[in-house]
């Protein structure tokens, strides 16, 4: 298992400081999705730059999640 970090960025990030154990990337990208998903139904809209950055535990980025993709 590693660690990957899920920050929220839309110009200034907000860091995810706790991080969650996933066994691979694919894991991680899937969770971005699946929060991506879970903020649009919660907020339906939003700045079209609001993106997940995941992160893994040496501080590579192996993803980025845009949230709201087709906002103008």
């Amino acid at each position: 298992m590693r660690t990957y970090y899920f920050d929220f960025k839309d110009g200034v990030p907000v860091r995810d400081k706790s991080g969650l154990d996933l066994v691979s990337d694919g894991a991680a990208i899937a969770h971005s999705k699946d929060l991506a998903n879970r903020v649009r139904r919660e907020q339906p809209k939003g700045h079209r730059d609001l993106r997940i950055v995941v992160l893994d535990e040496s501080g590579r980025e192996v993803h980025r999640e845009q949230i709201y993709p087709d906002a103008t």
